[in-house]
């Protein structure tokens, strides 16, 4: 019951938050997925980089926060792990990943 309380481990935004900052060019998104999952629907925008080839040197730099999403939340939380070490700054990925993402209604693309 208290992992009720707990603070989650990294830093979450919301889907609708999130297309605001990416609307106004202000946030850049890192999708985790696998390639066959990104080419069935993405966030426009959105950069490719599969957590089974995940390189926390290769995250872009810049002054923009650098924003992960997968799925649900589980594997942009084991890629924000990975670059806690090397990248400090990458510490937010959306809360519920594109699952939060379609629910909210935003919109997605398909292809790679």
């Amino acid at each position: 019951m208290l992992s009720l309380f707990r603070k989650p481990r990294h830093k979450e935004i919301p889907a609708q938050q999130l297309a605001a900052l990416l609307d106004q060019k202000r946030a850049i998104l890192v999708d985790v997925r696998e390639s066959d999952e990104f080419a069935s629907g993405h966030v426009a925008g959105a950069l490719s980089m599969p957590l089974s080839r995940f390189q926390a040197s290769a995250l872009p730099a810049g002054d923009k926060p650098v924003i992960l999403t997968c799925a649900a939340g589980r594997r942009s939380a084991m890629a924000l792990d990975k670059a806690a070490a090397g990248r400090p700054d990458i510490d937010t990925h959306l809360a519920g990943g594109m699952g939060a993402w379609r629910a909210a209604g935003l919109p997605v693309v398909t292809g790679s």
